[in-house]
């Protein structure tokens, strides 16, 4: 799906009949939620390094092409949009959501980072909103999304068919304007100042020390998250959610979110967060470190140092 994707985008930049360019999901459930991780499971039991790391490469590559789009992406994000959902739908240049929009980056849970460019919307997000989003995985509903940056305009579904009718008619970007609604009611805008108390920490055994103690209506919200998380994971997407707000371009979040990717299946818990989760369903990993403290800085600088000749490349 992601070569596919690529391979449209490749194919309809320079074609004069392809003025503008609609994404949307199959189904109801979801605009996408994923992608294979049980395959991944699969080839890491087997030793198979390189299957992932050819994945993520071919997936960042499509991630960067869309955000850098020169001509117009809309993407209808209705239902669950999560991990490389976000990758598809939530670089692209209009970004629609209704009532039933679900958007997360879960990737914690299963002892990866958040990925796919993701670090990128997250650092932009206001105040600490992208660490906290980032870290504990939570959902974002339609007001959230937007106030956070990863969608820009609410359009109620039951103008969504009108809304697609005038993009493949005519490309009338104006019709999305016009079939706006007000934004809905956001949790994180009345949870800010707390956010930004508890979660401006540059490492997890510094926010482990900002939250203790700490009783808020954000925090109750996302504590059994955070919990539950793999604490290595949640430390490395600290570092990288930083070093994206010191230089804010999809490149640096790629390239940081594969020096992660690139390592995960090795020397991560990357294969133990998926048995958990969807092989054995038993929901309870044994991550290799149980609390955050255990987390040294020098694993941190290890899952998250530079690839040298192995650094992820964006052309060809």
């Amino acid at each position: 799906m992601c070569t596919a994707i690529e391979a449209a985008l490749d194919a309809w930049q320079d074609d004069p009949d392809v003025v503008l360019i609609l994404i949307d999901g199959a189904g109801e459930r979801a605009f996408c939620a994923g992608g294979d991780i049980a395959e991944m499971y699969a080839a890491g039991l087997r030793g198979d390094l390189d299957y992932g790391r050819r994945f993520w490469r071919d997936e960042y590559r499509m991630n960067a092409r869309m955000a850098h789009y020169p001509k117009p992406v809309v993407s209808f994000l209705h239902g669950f949009t999560m991990g490389g959902g976000v990758g598809v739908g939530c670089h692209a240049a209009h970004r629609i959501v209704c009532e039933n929009s679900q958007i997360a980056l879960p990737e914690c849970s299963i002892g990866l980072v958040p990925d796919v460019g993701g670090t990128l919307l997250l650092a932009k997000a206001p105040g600490q909103c992208g660490t906290y989003l980032g870290l504990s995985g939570a959902r974002m509903d339609a007001g959230d999304a937007l106030y956070t940056g990863f969608a820009d305009v609410f359009i109620p579904q039951t103008h969504w068919d009108d809304a697609k009718r005038a993009l493949t008619r005519n490309a009338d970007l104006a019709v999305l304007d016009a079939l706006a609604a007000p934004p809905p009611k956001t949790r994180l805008r009345d949870w800010q100042h707390e956010i930004d108390t508890c979660f401006d920490a540059r490492t997890l055994g510094a926010l482990e020390d900002a939250i203790t103690g700490a009783d808020g209506p954000a925090l109750r919200h996302i504590r059994k998250k955070l919990d539950h998380n793999a604490p290595l994971a949640m430390a490395c997407a600290l570092a990288n959610i930083a070093a994206v707000r010191r230089d804010p371009r999809i490149e640096t979040a790629l390239e940081h979110e594969f020096r992660f990717t690139y390592r995960c299946v090795e020397q991560g818990d990357f294969i133990e967060g998926i048995r958990a989760a969807i092989i054995d369903r038993d929901h309870t990993p044994l991550w290799q470190h149980q609390t955050w403290a255990d987390v040294p800085a020098s694993q941190v600088t290890a899952m998250t140092g530079d690839l040298g000749d192995k650094a992820l490349q964006l052309k060809g």
